[in-house]
């Protein structure tokens, strides 16, 4: 489900994950950054084998054609493969995606794999014609998530990732108790909800940062309405859901 600026998914554990959508001029921001750095390398590969086909050439004309056949290989792949490495490698992500917080993810708000990144920038040499990616800026102007080609055969999108301070300190902020005694306030949550707190524990060591935190922060509200611990006194949502999940179980315990 999707609006005209944001994506929003419902997990298995019936939660809601809103993404905020990368808009056409955040994503041509990114790729203009990413082309620079390609034409960076290729720049500086082409002189490289400029000065190693001279001195190959004058020993031999063939070893010569080997090296500029070589040269002409690399920047090749340096061209198109560019883009579908570095997605693959850094999880959705390029140069210029990370300058600009983007990301790729799949439509169902997953990591994408290497298969992802190899389909959606096959298509962009379809989506760069006739020049300056004219086709898929047509396609991102028509579709409600600002999808080019690729990302409709990929089943992808692109994000916008916003700075997530408190997942890089989440193993240091100590747990947020409940308020209402060690036992009294944790046994007020359902079975469900327990369940669905441990769920995400589980799973949480293979979610995206994103996702990870949109989900902790998500349920910690859900929990803490139920139990009436206020968000100020829960700044961390994580340790605040292992608190409550091991608290509700020492009740469960005693009873």
């Amino acid at each position: 489900m999707s609006s005209s600026d944001k994506l929003t998914i419902e997990t298995p554990e019936q939660t809601l994950l809103e993404f905020p959508l990368a808009g056409i001029g955040s994503r041509f921001l990114a790729i203009a950054l990413d082309t620079l750095l390609v034409w960076a390398a290729i720049w500086v590969i082409a002189l490289v084998v400029l000065l190693l086909a001279i001195p190959f050439s004058l020993f031999s004309r063939t070893t010569g054609l080997y090296v500029v056949a070589i040269g002409f290989f690399v920047l090749f792949a340096i061209q198109f493969a560019y883009f579908a490495v570095f997605e693959a490698v850094w999880n959705g992500q390029t140069p210029g995606k990370r300058w600009t917080h983007l990301r790729v993810i799949k439509d169902s708000g997953r990591p994408i794999s290497p298969y992802d990144a190899i389909l959606r920038n096959l298509l962009r040499i379809v989506d760069a014609l006739p020049t300056l990616y004219a086709i898929g800026l047509i396609t991102m102007l028509i579709s409600r998530e600002n999808k080019r080609l690729g990302d409709y055969a990929a089943g992808t999108v692109v994000i916008h990732e916003k700075p997530l301070q408190a997942v890089g300190s989440i193993w240091n902020v100590p747990a947020a108790a409940p308020q209402g005694g060690p036992l009294g306030s944790a046994a007020q949550i359902t079975s469900e909800e327990l369940q669905l707190v441990e769920t995400f524990l589980e799973r949480r060591g293979s979610l995206e940062p994103q996702v990870r935190w949109t989900m902790a922060r998500q349920i910690a509200d859900r929990v803490g309405t139920r139990i009436g611990v206020l968000p100020e006194s829960r700044p961390d949502s994580e340790k605040f859901l292992e608190s409550v999940a091991e608290q509700r179980r020492a009740s469960a315990r005693f009873r």
